[in-house]
C-alpha cells in the first residue's frame, strides 16, 4: 500500500488547506519530507514578507527552477532525475487538486 503524507498549511489570509500527498515508494523518511517541506514554505513566507508584493507566477517559476537545479545536482543521468522530478511534481499537483479548504466561519454566526 502506498504511503501518504498528510500536510496542513495556514495561508496568510487565514485559510487552512489540508493535503494528502502520495509518497514515492522509495521515500526513506516521511518525517524528513515533511520537515523539508515546512522549511521551504517557511523560508518562502519569510522572504515574501520582506520582498513585498510578488506575483504568484514569479514564486511558482522560482520553485520550478529550484526543482530543475536540484535535479541537475543529482549524481545520475539527467534523464533519470528529470523523469523522477516530473513524476513527483505531477503526483503532488494531482494531490493538490483534491485538497480540503477551510476558510473558517464567515459573517455573524
Amino acid at each position: 500500500m502506498a504511503q501518504h503524507l498528510p500536510y496542513e498549511v495556514l495561508t496568510a489570509t487565514g485559510e487552512k488547506i489540508a493535503f494528502e500527498f502520495p509518497l514515492h515508494p522509495e521515500t526513506q523518511s516521511a518525517m524528513r519530507v515533511s520537515q523539508l517541506l515546512g522549511a521551504v514554505l517557511g523560508t518562502l513566507d519569510r522572504e515574501l514578507r520582506v520582498l513585498g508584493n510578488t506575483a504568484n507566477g514569479d514564486v511558482m517559476q522560482a520553485l520550478a527552477m529550484a526543482l530543475a537545479v536540484r535535479t541537475a545536482m543529482l549524481h545520475a543521468p539527467y534523464t533519470v532525475g528529470q523523469e523522477l522530478a516530473t513524476a513527483l511534481a505531477a503526483h503532488a499537483l494531482a494531490a493538490a487538486g483534491h485538497c480540503e479548504r477551510d476558510t473558517g466561519a464567515v459573517g455573524n454566526a
